[in-house]
């Protein structure tokens, strides 16, 4: 790979040929981020759960927020890694250069703000959830889902990965009949596929390849990306059908969810005081103890720290100067690592980069939140939910379509969103059904979803008006 070919203005369904056509007050990659933030998916992320339970009387992060800041964050990123890149290649063309300095930045922004836009309702446990009823099966059901898709097929949704339902989210047309999803550009979605593999391919850590960790595409989206990999010159891995080696700007994308998640999640604990703000302080000040410019030592953010009455402010303060620090890091590792990621040999993510003393910190942050954050008794609740709620309406829906003639089975089938066809009765395709229907309940909100399934089960009866 080299970084000339890295980038395109192609898009999804555009006819071969087709030219962009310019527009001087947003680029092709601008116009890729607000496709993204006016559309209904990435709304939708406003009522679906991060880490913590939604609503409640203290503020945390939703999957909306989190990926907004986590677009602020992967912009810079960007903005940072492309000024190097055209800095060093003077002697490649303006268009070039245009495009590290200027559109990087919005890519990388774009990613990072669809980066969620494929996961389920109820946080990770929506995508275990898919996953255990799929492997669960058993009786007559096993039988018709089993007989009726392929080994690939079966594997997407025994293996349900968010990240490739964001690929199928944003390229598929679902009930429309113009091509293309989203229509973004090419460089974009690569930027998006953190793990470039199918499902039955990935998943599997002793290739030992970063690809192969979960899935970034599911079997009926491989056309999709092998035409993103042909246009951008991403190379197959060798001795592998469809496992590909990762695009350069994935690690950008990977980086700035890597630096959030970390730091916010925290944040959120504090404020929910889950965590104290002594704990925030030892977990993150470390970092700079090494720096040596005026205003990054570990002795001036101290300073500024007695001059703040509020823990939560000064929880803010130190998140700020910790992202910061981190993206200047992360951009020169990023530059460090170029060789590596041009031949796509760099087979971890850039945080693992970073020198001895900031892994060993890194460490303890990780260790600490699996321990007291991921498993707080609320975030383990919602997760129980999330499994009940989402298998109970997959098996719902996914009976109607195996038994469209019986009477419930009409009725049920009419709940599902017209976005997301299923097949008459006398034509059923199975496996096509079980994809829009994944697809219809993987795109609810928590809150959509809870409701649904209460009515459907008869919890609670619907009100009409």
């Amino acid at each position: 790979m080299n970084w000339a070919s890295l980038y395109t203005t192609r898009r999804t369904g555009d006819k071969e040929g087709k030219q962009a056509i310019y527009d001087p007050v947003r680029s092709s990659f601008l116009q890729d981020y607000d496709r993204i933030i006016f559309s209904s998916a990435f709304r939708r992320l406003q009522n679906k759960t991060q880490v913590f339970p939604l609503p409640g009387a203290i503020f945390v992060h939703n999957r909306l927020t989190h990926s907004l800041e986590v677009a602020s964050v992967g912009r810079s990123l960007g903005k940072a890694a492309g000024e190097m890149i055209a800095a060093k290649y003077v002697n490649e063309t303006d268009q070039f250069k245009e495009f590290y300095r200027h559109d990087l930045s919005a890519v990388i922004a774009s990613a990072c703000l669809a980066h969620d836009i494929g996961n389920p309702p109820f946080g990770h446990s929506g995508e275990d959830a898919i996953r255990s009823f799929f492997t669960g099966l058993e009786g007559e059901m096993k039988e018709k889902i089993h007989g009726a898709l392929n080994p690939k097929q079966l594997k997407d949704f025994e293996l349900f990965e968010g990240n490739s339902n964001a690929l199928r989210t944003l390229t598929n047309s679902f009930n429309e009949t113009e091509p293309g999803g989203y229509k973004l550009t090419y460089t974009t979605l690569a930027a998006l596929v953190k793990y470039p593999c199918t499902s039955i391919e990935g998943f599997n850590k002793d290739t030992k390849l970063i690809a192969t960790k979960k899935s970034g595409f599911f079997d009926s989206e491989i056309d999709t990306y092998r035409q993103i990999a042909g246009a951008l010159e991403i190379e197959r891995k060798e001795g592998y059908e469809n496992v590909y080696a990762r695009h350069p700007f994935v690690y950008l994308t990977e980086a700035a969810d890597d630096i959030c998640y970390r730091v916010i999640d925290m944040e959120d604990a504090h404020r929910l005081r889950i965590v104290s703000f002594e704990t925030f302080k030892e977990m993150f000040l470390p970092f700079f103890d090494t720096e040596t410019a005026d205003y990054n030592t570990r002795q001036y953010l101290e300073r500024k720290l007695e001059n703040i009455n509020d823990d939560n402010q000064k929880v803010q303060y130190i998140r700020a100067r910790w992202i910061g620090l981190m993206i200047d890091k992360l951009a020169k590792a990023f530059m460090a690592n170029e060789e590596a990621l041009l031949s796509g040999t760099l087979e971890q993510d850039l945080l693992s980069c970073l020198s001895d003393t900031d892994n060993v910190l890194i460490k303890k942050i990780n260790k600490y939140s699996v321990k007291y954050i991921y498993n707080y008794r609320a975030v383990v609740e919602i997760e129980i939910a999330g499994y009940n709620v989402i298998g109970g309406l997959l098996k719902e829906f996914i009976h109607a379509v195996l038994y469209p003639k019986e009477t419930r089975s009409v009725k049920i089938v009419k709940l599902v969103s017209g976005q997301f066809p299923i097949t008459p009765a006398e034509d059923k395709d199975i496996y096509r059904d079980i994809q829009s229907l994944v697809d219809f309940i993987a795109g609810m909100t928590d809150l959509y979803a809870l409701d649904l399934y209460r009515k459907i089960t008869g919890i609670t009866i619907p009100v009409i008006g």
